[in-house]
């Protein structure tokens, strides 16, 4: 099979998975994280394919949605590329991406390095601030009944993975817990070039949100 079939396969196959998926976590969160990969990868000596099934595949199985088991994705991904006869290496390469992808709490430590891992794990952070990632964060916060903000309630930056997976703190502690740790973790220049606009766009958000929740705007 040529790549563009492959990828096209692969773009079918992950809408008909997604259909019903969390609005944060559905095909248009794969569709804009595979072409901030295909711009970002444009910069980068890297294999293109394997970056495009990386961020094709990236969220197949999102844990948060399988009671935090973390090898449904992977299995669904290599499934799925075994049965297209890819071969052995690059889907280790695309499993290797998709079990390194995630922040958890930003205390994960990758066991697993590559240009095409740093590639789709920008790509995704993007996708996690600026305009968009406030949609998503509060549409997930929302999807999970959690409220908007408790003063009361201090985020936490420092949770370890398994203390990450379990929060459920207010939505608005999830920018200092995630958001806007993001714009210093990018690997790429052309990420971090894009994610100091998204980020100062989040603070001036942040801003704006604290001046209206005290009534002086």
């Amino acid at each position: 099979m040529n790549n563009p079939d492959l990828i096209n396969k692969t773009i079918l196959f992950v809408k008909e998975k997604l259909e019903n998926a969390e609005g944060g976590h559905d095909w248009f969160h794969i569709e804009r994280v595979f072409k901030n990969s295909i711009l970002i990868s444009k910069n980068e000596v890297c294999n293109p394919v394997i970056v495009q099934l990386g961020a094709l595949l990236h969220d197949i199985a999102d844990s948060k949605f399988h009671d935090g088991d973390e090898t449904v994705g992977p299995r669904i991904a290599r499934e799925f590329l075994e049965s297209e006869n890819v071969d052995e290496e690059i889907i280790t390469h695309v499993i290797n991406i998709i079990e390194n992808i995630s922040f958890k709490g930003g205390n994960f430590e990758k066991k697993f390095s590559s240009i095409e891992l740093d590639v789709v794990q920008d790509a995704d952070r993007l996708d996690a601030i600026g305009a968009i990632g406030i949609a998503r964060t509060f549409n997930y916060g929302g999807f999970k009944n959690r409220a908007l903000y408790d003063p009361n309630i201090a985020p936490n930056s420092s949770m370890t993975k398994e203390e990450y997976k379990k929060n459920d703190s207010p939505t608005l502690n999830h920018f200092y817990e995630k958001l806007l740790l993001l714009k210093d973790k990018m690997n790429t220049q052309t990420g971090k070039q894009i994610a100091q606009e998204r980020h100062r766009y989040m603070e001036g958000f942040l801003s704006q949100f604290y001046a209206e929740w005290e009534g002086e705007k």
